[in-house]
Protein backbone atom coordinates (compact mmCIF):
# COMPACT_ATOMS: atom_id res chain seq x y z
CA UNK A 1 0.00 0.00 0.00
CA UNK A 2 1.42 3.52 -0.94
CA UNK A 3 1.89 5.92 2.09
CA UNK A 4 0.20 9.56 1.75
CA UNK A 5 2.23 12.12 1.33
CA UNK A 6 0.60 13.80 3.42
CA UNK A 7 0.06 11.69 6.54
CA UNK A 8 3.05 13.19 8.97
CA UNK A 9 0.60 16.14 8.05
CA UNK A 10 -2.75 14.50 9.06
CA UNK A 11 -1.45 13.63 12.53
CA UNK A 12 -0.65 16.54 13.49
CA UNK A 13 -3.84 18.02 12.32
CA UNK A 14 -5.50 15.03 14.21
CA UNK A 15 -3.42 16.29 17.73
CA UNK A 16 -4.50 19.66 17.09
CA UNK A 17 -8.09 19.28 16.93
CA UNK A 18 -7.88 16.77 20.21
CA UNK A 19 -5.97 19.42 21.92
CA UNK A 20 -8.74 22.44 20.68
CA UNK A 21 -11.40 19.83 22.06
CA UNK A 22 -9.70 19.60 25.24
CA UNK A 23 -9.66 23.76 25.62
CA UNK A 24 -13.29 24.05 24.73
CA UNK A 25 -14.41 21.13 27.59
CA UNK A 26 -11.53 23.42 29.92
CA UNK A 27 -13.36 26.41 29.17
CA UNK A 28 -16.93 25.43 29.59
CA UNK A 29 -15.76 23.80 33.25
CA UNK A 30 -13.60 26.62 34.61
CA UNK A 31 -15.88 29.16 32.38
CA UNK A 32 -19.01 29.47 35.21
CA UNK A 33 -17.80 32.61 36.70
CA UNK A 34 -14.72 34.19 38.76
CA UNK A 35 -14.53 32.14 42.51
CA UNK A 36 -17.26 29.97 41.72
CA UNK A 37 -16.48 26.50 40.17
CA UNK A 38 -19.44 24.74 38.19
CA UNK A 39 -20.61 22.05 39.88
CA UNK A 40 -21.11 20.46 36.81
CA UNK A 41 -20.06 20.57 32.66
CA UNK A 42 -22.57 22.37 30.33
CA UNK A 43 -22.14 20.00 27.40
CA UNK A 44 -19.84 21.14 24.25
CA UNK A 45 -22.08 22.07 20.97
CA UNK A 46 -20.27 19.81 18.58
CA UNK A 47 -22.85 20.73 15.64
CA UNK A 48 -24.32 24.26 16.12
CA UNK A 49 -27.27 25.75 14.23
CA UNK A 50 -26.56 28.67 11.70
CA UNK A 51 -27.61 32.24 13.11
CA UNK A 52 -31.29 32.21 12.06
CA UNK A 53 -31.49 34.60 9.02
CA UNK A 54 -32.69 38.14 9.82
CA UNK A 55 -32.71 37.68 13.51
CA UNK A 56 -29.25 40.20 13.41
CA UNK A 57 -30.39 42.93 11.55
CA UNK A 58 -31.08 46.39 13.98
CA UNK A 59 -35.05 46.49 14.71
CA UNK A 60 -37.25 49.05 16.39
CA UNK A 61 -39.96 48.40 18.92
CA UNK A 62 -41.86 51.15 20.37
CA UNK A 63 -39.93 53.74 18.94
CA UNK A 64 -36.26 52.05 20.34
CA UNK A 65 -33.99 50.29 18.49
CA UNK A 66 -31.93 47.24 19.43
CA UNK A 67 -28.95 46.07 17.26
CA UNK A 68 -28.11 41.98 17.89
CA UNK A 69 -24.20 41.10 17.93
CA UNK A 70 -22.41 38.55 19.00
CA UNK A 71 -21.73 38.85 22.78
CA UNK A 72 -18.76 36.63 23.52
CA UNK A 73 -18.11 38.46 27.03
CA UNK A 74 -22.15 39.04 27.76
CA UNK A 75 -22.34 38.59 31.59
CA UNK A 76 -24.91 40.35 32.96
CA UNK A 77 -27.55 41.29 36.29
CA UNK A 78 -30.81 42.25 36.23
CA UNK A 79 -34.99 41.28 36.22
CA UNK A 80 -36.04 38.55 34.83
CA UNK A 81 -39.87 37.54 33.45
CA UNK A 82 -41.67 34.70 32.23
CA UNK A 83 -44.30 34.18 29.33
CA UNK A 84 -46.48 30.68 29.14
CA UNK A 85 -49.97 30.27 28.13
CA UNK A 86 -50.86 32.88 25.82
CA UNK A 87 -47.62 32.11 23.35
CA UNK A 88 -47.50 28.12 24.03
CA UNK A 89 -47.50 27.03 20.32
CA UNK A 90 -46.79 30.26 18.56
CA UNK A 91 -43.62 30.64 16.67
CA UNK A 92 -40.41 32.54 18.21
CA UNK A 93 -38.10 34.36 16.28
CA UNK A 94 -36.39 31.71 14.52
CA UNK A 95 -39.28 30.10 13.47
CA UNK A 96 -39.55 27.31 16.21
CA UNK A 97 -42.58 26.61 18.02
CA UNK A 98 -42.11 28.19 21.14
CA UNK A 99 -43.06 24.93 24.38
CA UNK A 100 -43.69 26.87 27.52
CA UNK A 101 -42.49 23.73 29.11
CA UNK A 102 -38.96 23.58 27.34
CA UNK A 103 -36.07 25.60 28.95
CA UNK A 104 -35.91 28.06 27.04
CA UNK A 105 -35.43 32.23 26.90
CA UNK A 106 -36.23 35.28 24.79
CA UNK A 107 -33.22 38.10 24.98
CA UNK A 108 -33.18 41.63 22.79
CA UNK A 109 -29.52 41.03 20.85
CA UNK A 110 -28.37 38.23 21.64
CA UNK A 111 -27.82 35.40 18.48
CA UNK A 112 -30.69 32.87 17.64
CA UNK A 113 -30.25 30.22 18.45
CA UNK A 114 -27.58 30.60 21.46
CA UNK A 115 -27.10 29.59 24.81
CA UNK A 116 -27.20 31.46 28.16
CA UNK A 117 -26.82 30.03 32.04
CA UNK A 118 -29.22 31.89 33.99
CA UNK A 119 -29.37 32.04 38.07
CA UNK A 120 -31.46 32.66 40.33
CA UNK A 121 -29.99 35.28 42.74
CA UNK A 122 -32.07 34.87 45.46
CA UNK A 123 -31.73 31.07 45.50
CA UNK A 124 -28.52 30.09 43.52
CA UNK A 125 -30.77 27.92 41.50
CA UNK A 126 -29.08 27.41 37.66
CA UNK A 127 -30.16 26.73 34.22
CA UNK A 128 -29.10 26.38 30.52
CA UNK A 129 -31.63 27.91 28.55
CA UNK A 130 -31.85 28.06 24.53
CA UNK A 131 -32.34 31.76 23.30
CA UNK A 132 -34.86 31.84 20.13
CA UNK A 133 -36.86 34.48 20.47
CA UNK A 134 -37.07 38.04 21.14
CA UNK A 135 -37.59 40.67 24.52
CA UNK A 136 -38.47 41.50 26.63
CA UNK A 137 -39.22 45.12 25.58
CA UNK A 138 -39.50 46.23 28.97
CA UNK A 139 -37.62 48.36 31.10
CA UNK A 140 -35.35 46.62 33.41
CA UNK A 141 -35.88 43.67 32.15
CA UNK A 142 -32.70 41.86 30.63
CA UNK A 143 -34.72 38.14 29.65
CA UNK A 144 -37.90 36.43 28.94
CA UNK A 145 -38.08 32.80 30.82
CA UNK A 146 -40.21 29.89 29.36
CA UNK A 147 -43.02 28.72 32.18
CA UNK A 148 -40.33 25.54 31.91
CA UNK A 149 -37.24 27.65 32.78
CA UNK A 150 -39.27 29.42 35.82
CA UNK A 151 -39.99 26.77 37.57
CA UNK A 152 -36.57 25.35 37.17
CA UNK A 153 -35.44 28.80 38.93
CA UNK A 154 -38.06 28.62 41.44
CA UNK A 155 -39.43 32.12 39.85
CA UNK A 156 -43.13 31.24 38.72
CA UNK A 157 -45.06 32.83 42.16
CA UNK A 158 -43.36 36.00 42.30
CA UNK A 159 -43.23 36.59 38.09
CA UNK A 160 -40.25 38.97 38.43
CA UNK A 161 -36.78 38.28 39.87
CA UNK A 162 -33.04 38.99 40.00
CA UNK A 163 -30.89 36.85 37.90
CA UNK A 164 -27.29 36.44 36.35
CA UNK A 165 -27.21 35.90 32.53
CA UNK A 166 -24.22 34.30 30.85
CA UNK A 167 -23.87 34.29 27.33
CA UNK A 168 -22.62 30.35 27.00
CA UNK A 169 -22.70 30.82 22.87
CA UNK A 170 -24.00 29.30 19.80
CA UNK A 171 -27.10 26.21 20.58
CA UNK A 172 -27.51 22.91 19.21
CA UNK A 173 -29.54 22.18 16.47
CA UNK A 174 -32.01 20.91 18.71
CA UNK A 175 -32.85 21.53 22.17
CA UNK A 176 -29.96 22.38 24.54
CA UNK A 177 -31.94 23.34 27.46
CA UNK A 178 -29.95 22.08 30.73
CA UNK A 179 -31.34 21.93 34.71
CA UNK A 180 -27.71 22.58 36.59
CA UNK A 181 -27.37 21.68 39.92
CA UNK A 182 -28.46 24.36 42.85
CA UNK A 183 -26.18 26.02 44.94
CA UNK A 184 -24.03 23.91 47.79
CA UNK A 185 -25.66 23.19 51.09
CA UNK A 186 -24.37 25.44 53.01
CA UNK A 187 -22.97 28.21 50.66
CA UNK A 188 -23.79 31.43 51.48
CA UNK A 189 -26.21 32.59 48.53
CA UNK A 190 -26.08 35.74 46.51
CA UNK A 191 -27.54 38.77 48.18
CA UNK A 192 -29.44 40.56 45.12
CA UNK A 193 -28.65 43.93 44.47
CA UNK A 194 -31.84 45.45 44.25
CA UNK A 195 -34.59 46.28 46.70
CA UNK A 196 -37.67 43.96 46.69
CA UNK A 197 -39.83 44.91 44.31
CA UNK A 198 -42.97 46.61 46.05
CA UNK A 199 -46.59 45.09 45.27
CA UNK A 200 -47.38 46.64 41.62
CA UNK A 201 -50.60 46.76 39.65
CA UNK A 202 -49.81 46.80 35.59
CA UNK A 203 -52.12 48.32 33.15
CA UNK A 204 -51.78 48.66 29.44
CA UNK A 205 -52.14 51.89 27.55
CA UNK A 206 -53.12 50.42 23.96
CA UNK A 207 -53.38 53.48 21.94
CA UNK A 208 -53.61 57.29 22.55
CA UNK A 209 -55.97 59.96 20.29
CA UNK A 210 -56.29 63.65 20.20
CA UNK A 211 -60.27 62.96 19.61
CA UNK A 212 -62.44 61.87 22.72
CA UNK A 213 -64.39 60.11 20.37
CA UNK A 214 -62.31 57.99 19.01
CA UNK A 215 -60.69 56.85 21.96
CA UNK A 216 -64.08 55.54 22.94
CA UNK A 217 -64.80 53.67 19.95
CA UNK A 218 -61.87 51.98 20.30
CA UNK A 219 -62.42 51.15 24.24
CA UNK A 220 -65.95 50.13 23.01
CA UNK A 221 -64.29 48.00 20.52
CA UNK A 222 -62.15 46.10 22.73
CA UNK A 223 -64.60 45.53 26.00
CA UNK A 224 -64.76 43.94 28.68
CA UNK A 225 -62.16 46.22 31.13
CA UNK A 226 -61.54 48.53 28.47
CA UNK A 227 -61.46 52.29 29.40
CA UNK A 228 -61.32 55.91 28.33
CA UNK A 229 -58.44 58.58 30.59
CA UNK A 230 -58.17 61.58 29.32
CA UNK A 231 -55.32 63.90 29.87
CA UNK A 232 -55.27 66.45 32.81
CA UNK A 233 -55.32 69.01 30.38
CA UNK A 234 -57.79 67.07 27.76
CA UNK A 235 -55.21 67.39 24.82
CA UNK A 236 -55.28 63.75 24.85
CA UNK A 237 -57.80 60.35 25.04
CA UNK A 238 -56.02 57.12 26.01
CA UNK A 239 -57.97 54.14 25.79
CA UNK A 240 -56.27 51.62 28.69
CA UNK A 241 -57.36 48.09 29.82
CA UNK A 242 -56.66 46.37 33.35
CA UNK A 243 -55.66 46.30 36.32
CA UNK A 244 -53.50 43.02 36.13
CA UNK A 245 -51.69 42.01 39.80
CA UNK A 246 -49.25 39.54 38.57
CA UNK A 247 -46.26 41.12 36.57
CA UNK A 248 -45.89 37.45 34.04
CA UNK A 249 -50.29 37.26 33.58
CA UNK A 250 -49.57 41.46 32.89
CA UNK A 251 -46.54 40.74 30.51
CA UNK A 252 -48.44 38.28 27.94
CA UNK A 253 -51.74 40.29 28.03
CA UNK A 254 -49.20 42.96 26.75
CA UNK A 255 -47.70 40.69 24.23
CA UNK A 256 -51.40 39.52 22.88
CA UNK A 257 -52.41 43.27 22.25
CA UNK A 258 -49.32 44.13 20.24
CA UNK A 259 -50.28 41.05 18.89
CA UNK A 260 -53.74 42.22 17.32
CA UNK A 261 -52.07 45.07 15.91
CA UNK A 262 -51.44 47.63 18.41
CA UNK A 263 -47.72 47.81 17.81
CA UNK A 264 -47.70 51.42 20.05
CA UNK A 265 -48.96 49.65 23.01
CA UNK A 266 -47.38 50.17 26.67
CA UNK A 267 -47.34 48.18 29.90
CA UNK A 268 -47.56 50.84 32.65
CA UNK A 269 -46.59 49.69 36.14
CA UNK A 270 -48.27 51.61 39.24
CA UNK A 271 -47.62 51.05 43.20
Amino acid sequence: MVQPRFSGLQRVLRASVALGGLLVLAACAGGAGAGRPSAEPVAVVADPAPIVSGTMRPYQIRGRWYRPEEQANYDETGLASWYGDAFHGRPTATGERFDMHALTAAHKTLPLPGLVEVTNLANGRRVVLRVNDRGPFVDGRIIDLSRGAAEALDMLGRGVGEVRVRYLGRAPRLGGGQRLQTADAGRPQPTPRVPPIPAQTFWIEVAAYPDAQAARSLAERLGGPAQVQAATNGSSFRVITGPWRDAAAAEEAHRETIARGFGSARLIPST
